[in-house]
């Protein structure tokens, strides 16, 4: 049961989710050259500061994580574990995450993972998230920067893959977290957290979903203009791209249940990331830009 608190104030499916995403952005930069120790030490490490900083957020959140239903019976809430040993162990991870990826990778990595850490617990959980509309537009920087971290463990540097795995991700982000503010429409208004949906109405927030799908769809397709993957992961962004903005569109139709839709919507956010992610690792391309083929 000791260890059982430690683990889920750690929150270990958004843990699951950044590993789906950091290993993507590393094989994507390998481009078939595995490094046993390197790869070990960014996941680990990252995961760890990843933790680190959800705990934070546990933390930070246990005020207004008890007005809200999804939230309520967090560990943070319900005093299983407590504010000493919370604080205690997001330290720690986060201590040793650092410290790992500062030895086995490069000041590159350390430094994006630093900065997605600086703005999820300091900018987005202790500010934003209570007070501005934009505080999903910040977090998404957070959110995009496990694949980010995965490359430049790699590259050793921030090229022009890096910049568009970063706007990528943080595009997506966008309508992931909009639906579920949507879906968890009462909880937000409950908790008083100024989110879109919330602020402006649902069906603004619709709007916003529609265009930062399209947004994204663009930056994704941007990984095959520019050389970095190939045919295969460019069918995969087109295919899945269109079938969840087909799914967005659908939130317009007469009499739609909106929480049921936005449901929908965020679920099939998480399968084309995962897809994405899959496809980018596994089809990475070697040679000029794929636009160039065209070239006369």
């Amino acid at each position: 049961m000791k260890f059982k608190r430690y683990l889920l104030v750690i929150k270990p499916g958004i843990i699951f989710g950044n590993l789906v995403a950091t290993i993507g952005g590393y094989f994507l930069a390998a481009k078939g050259h595995f490094d046993l120790p390197l790869f070990v030490a960014t996941v680990v490490g990252l995961s760890l500061i990843v933790a680190s900083g959800c705990a934070f957020n546990n933390y930070i959140d246990r005020d207004i994580d008890g007005r809200m239903e999804r939230t309520k019976n967090r560990v943070t809430v319900t005093g299983v574990i407590s504010v000493a040993q919370t604080l205690s162990h997001a330290a720690l991870l986060g201590l040793i995450g650092f410290v790992t990826l500062a030895i086995w990778t490069n000041w590159v990595a350390v430094g994006f993972a630093a900065f997605g850490f600086v703005i999820y617990v300091g900018v987005y959980s202790l500010y934003m998230k209570r007070h501005s509309v934009y505080g999903t537009l910040v977090g998404s920087f957070s959110g995009a920067v496990p694949p980010v971290v995965g490359y430049c463990a790699v590259a050793g540097q921030f090229d022009t893959g890096a910049a568009i795995l970063l706007v990528m991700f943080s595009l997506w982000q966008m309508p992931h977290s909009y639906a579920i503010a949507i879906f968890r429409y009462d909880d937000y208004k409950a908790a008083n957290i100024p989110v879109l949906p919330v602020v402006h109405g649902v069906h603004h927030a619709k709007s916003h979903i529609v265009a930062y799908i399209i947004a994204f769809a663009l930056a994704a397709v941007m990984l095959s203009v520019s050389g970095y993957v190939g045919f295969g992961y460019l069918a995969v962004a087109v295919v899945t791209s269109i079938w969840w903005l087909r799914m967005a569109l659908l939130g317009y139709r007469p009499n739609s249940d909106d929480t049921a839709w936005a449901r929908r919507v965020f679920f099939a956010s998480i399968l084309i990331i995962t897809a994405l992610s899959v496809a980018m690792a596994v089809d990475t391309h070697v040679g000029p830009p794929l636009i160039g083929m065209y070239q006369i």
